[in-house]
């Protein structure tokens, strides 16, 4: 190797150039290579090449191609230096720069030889000169990678013919492999091994082998293309000759004939047990099948159309065992409770029994969630033999969801009862319609009017879906809904149904349900065997009392399985299979976590302006505390808590029939001009309304009033009037467990609901004082602590009003 002297720069550069490192890009000398550069180092030691060293540059290949900052080591010590022939700064902040490669050079990372200004290395490099090689050797294979070179020219179109010939003029063996290797598809380790040879012949010789590997690889890709070329006409001609060949055979009626499909579905359509009139519709329709080509859109449409009614169970009906005492067993063993509902299954399918054929009953299981409505209508399936499908109707908002799409729409389908039909496989199975309060209403119809048709039972015999556009016969299928609130459900609508009120749950109902069903399936599903777990009775009715606050037994089952959850880990961390937990009273916060509700929210003592009411809700009976406090004020009512309309308007009734009142009870007539009267009933967060809390209002004002404590062990339910008035309620079952719950010893009612108390289990009945009221004078005598209707009317010697403390005027009582 020689060394050789610029002709730029002062006598202390001689020898020395910017250098900037390349990723998997490798410059030839006398080859032009457009590049793009980001880096800023990279982009430095341009600008200093083009500013100092007559745009030369000194270009070394990165080793490690992921490195932003390679280091001296990471670089190869061969490399180029090359001319910058042109510079183009673009918008993101990088340039384009055309470098050619004037020859090799090699640098050393010595201290001595490489230092470094504004973050790009200043190198000393050293020329690298090729050796000389025999002439007749170089000759020969000149030839030969001339040769090799035209035929790479011919089987890549990618290097255009001026290049070749430009190429084929060279006749140096290292300008040639010099020239050549920029074409080349190569891994930049095998080019940097090429730029580093110095021996020119060795150099093409390497060069000249990685050419015919490439004229190889491209005639290997320019064969598979044709092949893939020839196997796509292949399947274009298959596809033509298939197309032609339904044309013959459909000319001579073979199996491909839309003839032939046509008079398949006829014998269908005779075998199935179809009125006349939808038959001839059908058949119609098989008609235009013929003369449709199979290739045609509405053919698709009239083919599905078709389809869906041939599918259909028409007039198939599944046999059903009518066995009684069969059936009886299966309901109590799926269910505890729930006697109406059960009494009447029986009763239909006693009178089905006796008559051979009766229209489908149209029943709706009303109540609070978790009670087991949707469970109770697939064990009317099971005692029936029937088919069973539940339909989800909450949240259905469009009619055609009920109905069907007209044929007329793109991808139109039957409604969902047609659709559950279909799948059931005969035409008298029990449908449960879930959910259908939760139904509403917007521009696309009502599904609630479209319900009408199908629960009627002197209709749904001819029901009539959009896209069949045929009457069906529904009249034989057994529809259960299922309802939380049956005010949000239409009055036709109801009218059309047998409501049956699934109730609550009493505690002695949980605790049975509790222990024969909940708790055996969930050790089941935990993988658990009966002797790892045993609950306690107290335990459990701990569960059920401080643990769920519900109607029904949804939660109860939650928090059974999380005891069950608990067991599994002990379990597991013990490794004994066989580990047996009891749960008591004891440590049941220990496993289940602090209490989360009040059990018995009854007050421990009378107080004056506390009254215990009676509300109902979806989850069963509350009690509802309704506080009253009065102060000087200017005769300004203000009522908190959340109350809906109903409710305030109750309380302003009570107040007017105490002002009516007054005389009564020692009352001046103005008092209310000079007290400020606040009604408060507690969590607020929990909106309220409804009449039924007119009495406790009226008793809670007149106690704050009167200064008499009402009883903390009575609770009372009732709507006011403003003579006094008490009006019946609804809910009343559920208003006395919530009142047993709480612990109550007493509960008014009113005189017009005492017949409702033959809904009301024994037990409560036993353990509860049920008095029937008619008006408020009742209440009130009953109602305040210690004190008689005689001594509250007439009198009058042991009884302060607060009210006269709180105006401060002179007052002379006087005997009434």
């Amino acid at each position: 190797m020689s060394s050789t002297v610029y002709e730029s720069g002062s006598s202390a550069d001689k020898n020395r150039l910017p250098m900037m490192s390349l990723r998997e890009v490798v410059m030839f000398p006398r080859s032009i290579v457009p590049l793009f550069v980001g880096r800023e180092s990279s982009i430095k030691a341009i600008e200093e090449a083009i500013a100092e060293y007559d745009k030369k540059i000194f270009l070394v290949t990165q080793e490690f191609p992921e490195k932003e900052k390679p280091a001296p080591s990471d670089l190869f010590r061969i490399g180029t230096v090359s001319k910058i022939l042109q510079m183009l700064r673009l918008p993101d902040g990088t340039i384009k720069v055309l470098f050619e490669g004037l020859y090799r050079a090699s640098w050393n990372p010595d201290a001595d030889g490489m230092t470094f200004k504004e973050d790009f290395p200043l190198v000393d490099i050293e020329r690298v000169d090729d050796l000389h090689a025999e002439e007749n050797a170089t000759e020969a294979l000149v030839r030969s990678v001339h040769e090799a070179l035209e035929n790479f020219g011919k089987v890549n179109k990618k290097i255009a013919p001026e290049t070749v010939l430009a190429i084929s003029t060279i006749r140096s063996a290292g300008k040639l492999a010099d020239s050549i290797m920029p074409h080349l598809k190569v891994e930049f380790i095998k080019k940097q091994g090429i730029l580093e040879m110095v021996d020119p012949l060795e150099r093409l010789e390497a060069v000249y082998e990685l050419l015919l590997g490439e004229i190889e690889i491209v005639s290997i890709e320019k064969r598979v293309k044709n092949r893939v070329k020839g196997q796509m006409e292949k399947n274009q001609r298959e596809y033509y000759l298939n197309e032609k060949l339904k044309a013959i055979n459909k000319e001579m009626g073979r199996e491909d004939d839309p003839q032939a499909e046509a008079h398949d579905l006829e014998e269908q359509l005779d075998a199935k047990q179809m009125d006349d009139e939808s038959r001839d519709r059908v058949r119609k329709e098989i008609k235009k099948l013929r003369q449709m080509a199979p290739s045609s859109a509405e053919y698709t449409v009239v083919r599905n159309y078709v389809d869906w009614v041939m599918e259909l169970p028409w007039n198939s009906y599944k046999k059903t065992k009518l066995d009684i005492s069969r059936a009886r067993e299966i309901l109590d063993e799926d269910h505890y409770g729930l006697k109406k509902p059960k009494e009447r299954i029986l009763e239909y399918m006693a009178v089905q029994s006796l008559v051979e054929t009766i229209k489908g009953p149209i029943l709706c299981f009303a109540g609070p969630p978790g009670v087991g409505k949707t469970s109770i209508a697939k064990s009317i399936a099971r005692a029936m033999d029937r088919e069973f499908v539940r339909l989800s109707l909450g949240g259905v908002r469009d009619e055609a969801e009920i109905r069907g799409h007209r044929r007329t729409y793109v991808g139109a389908l039957p409604g969902k009862i047609i659709q559950s039909l279909r799948r059931c496989e005969f035409s008298n199975p029990v449908i449960c319609l879930d959910e259908v309060d939760k139904m509403s209403t917007d521009f696309r119809g009502d599904p609630s009017a479209a319900l009408l048709e199908v629960l009627d039972p002197e209709q749904n015999g001819t029901f009539s879906d959009h896209y069949l556009d045929l009457d069906y016969d529904l009249s034989k299928v057994f529809f259960i809904t299922t309802a939380n609130d049956l005010h949000s459900i239409p009055l036709p609508l109801q009218d059309r149904m047998e409501i049956i009120t699934l109730p609550g749950y009493l505690e002695t109902e949980k605790m049975h349900i509790a222990k024969d069903f909940l708790l055996p399936k969930q050790i089941k599903e935990h993988g658990l065997k009966e002797e790892n777990l045993a609950v306690s009775d107290e335990a459990m009715l701990d569960i059920i009392r401080t643990y769920t606050k519900e109607a029904g037994v949804r939660s109860l089952e939650r928090e059974l399985a999380r005891v069950c959850r608990k067991t599994a880990m002990q379990i597991v961390e013990s490794g004994d299979r066989d580990k047996n937990m009891q749960v008591e009273r004891d440590n049941l916060t220990s496993i289940l976590g602090v209490y989360k509700f009040r059990f018995g929210s009854r007050e421990e003592k009378s107080l004056v302006g506390v009254a215990t009411g009676l509300a109902y809700t979806q989850v069963g009976g509350e009690m509802l505390m309704v506080e009253v406090v009065l102060m000087p004020g200017k005769g300004k009512v203000v009522i908190t808590g959340k109350l809906g309309d109903v409710m305030q308007e109750s309380a302003q009734a009570a107040l007017s029939y105490i002002r009516s009142r007054s005389d009564l009870f020692g009352l001046k007539s103005d008092f209310h001009e000079k007290i400020d009267v606040h009604v408060h009933v507690p969590e607020g967060a929990t909106p309220k309304d409804g009449p039924s809390a007119g009495i406790t209002l009226c008793t809670a004002i007149a106690s704050a009033f009167l200064n008499v404590p009402v009883r903390h062990d009575l609770a009372m339910t009732g709507e006011i009037t403003l003579r006094g008035r008490v009006l019946p309620i609804g809910g009343l079952r559920e208003k006395l467990l919530a009142a047993h719950r709480g612990q109550s010893k007493t509960v008014l009612i009113p005189i017009d609901n005492k017949k409702d108390l033959k809904e009301v289990p024994d037990e409560i009945l036993t353990d509860l004082e049920i008095i029937p009221v008619e008006n408020m004078d009742e209440v009130l005598s009953c109602a305040l602590d210690s004190l008689t209707a005689e001594e509250l009317f007439r009198g009058r010697n042991n009884v302060t009003p607060i009210a006269l403390n709180l105006i401060k005027d002179e007052y002379q009582s006087q005997p009434h």
